[in-house]
């Protein structure tokens, strides 16, 4: 059994599909809008993915290991 990160299983999943929908709505938005709102989509995206990054790295910690 895996040691679970601090996403469950669905948030995991919604958090992933907040990305790909952030992702794919900022070039759009940029080519479609002329002011920079777009940013805040890339924005969006990038924090989105580092929360999925943090919980990858707490699901490969050993089990036994806490964290610092």
């Amino acid at each position: 059994m895996r040691p679970a990160g601090f996403l469950s299983e669905r948030q995991r999943r919604f958090a992933w599909l907040g990305f790909l929908l952030a992702a794919f709505q900022a070039p759009m938005a940029a080519k479609l809008i002329d002011d920079a709102s777009w940013l805040f989509a890339v924005v969006v995206a990038l924090l989105v993915a580092t929360v999925i990054i943090a919980d990858d790295s707490a699901r490969r910690r050993p089990a036994g290991v806490e964290a610092e």
